[in-house]
């Protein structure tokens, strides 16, 4: 059993061998999601399920628009050979799953996976895994230049407001002085007369 599946997996792991070796013969597989969505970066399980009579071979392989590529294959209690495009982002479990870390754009497509046990039989799945990029950080993008326009808009209205004022105070000291200077004529002229 894997560490990742806890408890869970030793049970599962123990009615697998139970069924391998209660099987009337061949080689039985589950693909409880064949449709996976994700985005960029996240962390994806390609979850199955298989039981055989004896000890099985599991190959997992990747076909894209970009071609097709092995990922991994493991014998039942055995050796993992995994590929060296996928070294650090695969984990296998012994149910026949893999999760694969860090998933990016090239990682969408079919992935299908081959279980063969030692008298030759075989049976195949297939998982559709579709990858998104992440539109909440455009989102955000967005927002936050919405809210930064919006400051700027309010800073600059305060600002017009603020000149507007002091123009009404110069204008009203300037009218006051003009009035001043005309009664001081005024009394001027008088005084002449």
């Amino acid at each position: 059993s894997h560490p990742a599946l806890g408890g869970w997996c030793s049970v599962t792991s123990t009615l697998t061998t139970l069924l391998c070796l209660s099987a009337p013969g061949g080689v039985s597989l589950v693909v409880p999601q064949p449709n996976i969505n994700a985005t960029v970066a996240q962390n994806i399980l390609l979850s199955v399920e298989y039981s055989c009579r004896g000890v099985a071979t599991v190959e997992w392989k990747h076909v894209s628009s970009w071609g097709t590529t092995k990922i991994v294959e493991w014998k039942s209690g055995n050796y993992v050979n995994i590929s060296t495009v996928y070294k650090d982002r695969v984990t296998t479990f012994e149910n026949g799953s893999i999760q694969l870390l860090n998933v990016g754009m090239s990682d969408a497509g079919y992935y299908f996976i081959t279980v063969t046990e030692e008298y030759g039989t075989n049976t195949y799945g297939t998982i559709i895994v579709n990858v998104y990029e992440i539109i909440y950080e455009d989102l955000h993008f967005v927002a936050v230049l919405f809210a930064f326009l919006a400051a700027v808009s309010a800073i600059l209205i305060c600002f017009m407001w603020l000149c507007n004022k002091s123009l009404h105070l110069f204008q009203k000291k300037r009218a006051h002085k003009l009035t001043a200077s005309t009664t001081e004529e005024i009394e001027l002229e008088t005084i002449e007369c």
